[in-house]
């Protein structure tokens, strides 16, 4: 099979489900543009105006909020609306960048997830950086094959969507990613430098389609592999698009 970009997703809110992309514009050193620009912070965290990166633990999440997986998120880059769906019917909406319409947000938020929230959830928007789980601006990539080879060891499909990532690429052996650090590929014209391997956490350990807690993955990955790694970090550094199906080449 030829090495190819199967699919791409950026996360406009952090914490929440993503857009699903047929093709992308990227430019040097940064992340897809809208990706994790903004994120929910707990009630009682105390942010500036405009805040840059920040630990993931100032906000809300799938780790420590798996409810969050019930909603859907539907987010338009050119009116920055977010339309929150709950059981396919829409249950909220607000402009991210009006202060009214994160207000509709924020209290339908702090309803929906009660005490988990802290208080009144604050939607909060970056300054030229990303509210990423690292502070580097890279795009994150799955092989689809290792995802595979996983299920093996947990005797259970997996969802690719627990991971979370941005590039999914098809056609590569399980793991091969692994060996890739400080190496470069192209997808199309566009060409990635990866930097990391991506460790994993309990988020993916949520089911996003009944938000309840029903696999142990950072265990299963150091059982079965002896580490703890699905995906790495790539830094971008030649510009293009990115569109599905393109050919994966290493250079």
């Amino acid at each position: 099979m030829t090495s190819e970009l199967h699919s791409i997703y950026r996360y406009p809110v952090k914490g929440l489900s993503p857009d699903v992309l047929e093709k992308v514009s990227v430019k040097e050193g940064q992340l897809l543009p809208n990706d994790r620009r903004f994120a929910i912070a707990h009630g009682t965290t105390d942010f500036p105006v405009g805040p840059g990166w920040m630990r993931k633990s100032h906000f809300l999440m799938l780790a420590q909020n798996p409810k969050l997986a019930q909603l859907v998120s539907r987010y338009d880059e050119e009116t920055d609306m977010l339309v929150l769906e709950r059981a396919g019917k829409k249950i909220s909406q607000g402009k991210l960048t009006d202060m009214t319409g994160r207000m509709l947000l924020e209290q339908f938020l702090a309803s929906f997830l009660g005490s988990d929230a802290r208080g009144t959830p604050k939607i909060v928007e970056t300054q030229g950086t990303a509210f990423t789980d690292i502070p580097d601006p890279h795009i994150s990539l799955i092989n689809l094959a290792s995802i595979k080879d996983l299920e093996r060891v947990v005797r259970s499909p997996v969802d690719p969507m627990r991971f979370r990532g941005n590039l999914y690429l098809e056609g590569i052996k399980a793991w091969e990613e692994n060996s890739w650090i400080g190496k470069k590929i192209a997808i199309g014209q566009v060409e990635l430098e990866i930097k990391s391997a991506i460790g994993r956490c309990s988020a993916t350990n949520v089911n996003l389609d009944t938000a309840e807690t029903d696999l142990n993955i950072p265990k299963s990955l150091q059982s079965g592999f002896g580490h703890r790694n699905m995906g790495v970090y790539a830094k971008v550094i030649r510009a293009g698009t990115l569109e599905r199906k393109m050919p994966v080449t290493f250079l």
